[in-house]
Order: C-alpha cells, then sequence, then structure tokens
C-alpha cells in the first residue's frame, strides 16, 4: 500500500508543479489605457477551463491590476501567475512604469448584465411592492 501512496503523491506533485504552465490569456476587451482577459487553462481550444480574469489599468507611473479567480490557488502558484500576467501582458504592452500592483479577489461568476437584460426585465415586471397590497 505504500508504493501506491507514493506514486500518487508523485502524480500529485507533478500535477501541481505543472498547473501554472497551460495558461493561456485571452483578450476581453481593449481600451488606450486598460485591457481586461480571461484567464484559461488547458492547452486544448475546446477545454473550457477558465481559471479567473484580469484587468489591468495604465497610470502615468503605476500598472494596476485587478486579478479574479474562480479557485483559490497555492501562494506558489498565485506569485507565478502574476509574474506570468506582468511578462506576457503588462511588459508587452511597452508602457514606462515604477510598479506593478495587483489585488487579488476569489469568487464566482453569478451572471453577466447589460442595459438588454434590465430593459427586457422592466418590461415583464409591474413593479415593486406590487404582489399582495391592496
Amino acid at each position: 500500500m505504500l508504493r501506491v501512496h507514493e506514486a500518487s503523491t508523485r502524480e500529485a506533485l507533478r500535477v501541481h508543479i505543472n498547473l501554472m504552465d497551460d495558461i493561456r490569456f485571452e483578450r476581453h476587451f481593449r481600451t488606450p489605457y486598460s485591457e481586461s482577459y480571461y484567464i484559461m487553462q488547458g492547452s486544448s481550444l475546446q477545454s473550457n477551463n477558465r481559471l479567473g480574469t484580469v484587468d489591468i489599468h495604465f497610470t502615468s507611473t503605476a500598472v494596476h491590476g485587478t486579478l479574479i479567480l474562480e479557485r483559490e490557488l497555492e501562494e506558489t502558484d498565485l506569485t507565478k501567475l502574476i509574474e506570468q500576467i506582468d511578462e506576457d501582458l503588462v511588459l508587452s504592452a511597452d508602457m514606462p512604469r515604477e510598479d506593478f500592483l495587483v489585488s487579488v479577489y476569489v469568487g464566482k461568476d453569478i451572471g453577466f448584465y447589460s442595459d438588454e437584460y434590465f430593459a427586457d426585465e422592466s418590461e415583464n415586471e409591474t413593479g415593486f411592492g406590487d404582489d399582495d397590497e391592496g
């Protein structure tokens, strides 16, 4: 039994070490001073395993990032991801900067809302508090 445990532990370590090796960024939008990317994990285009999103805002002295992860990462994987964002997205933008400041959050996507959603919603509603009031 010990050998099976050792093999599964080695495999778990190998998976952990390679966790951040197959990250890719898909641009969501871009403005003159901001960019937003989906962070995808998995080398296949059929794999829709989104790890999170990152919004990057360029100022005259610093670059600010908001990183929203859809699951928690170990500290080493998190720092690797931030370094990869810096190398692949921030430095490639060729904007001068003194620092890259990153706020990190863990959460889940609960929906996407737009003006169209609210217009459709208001057409279907009669108003607030109309349920049982007389």
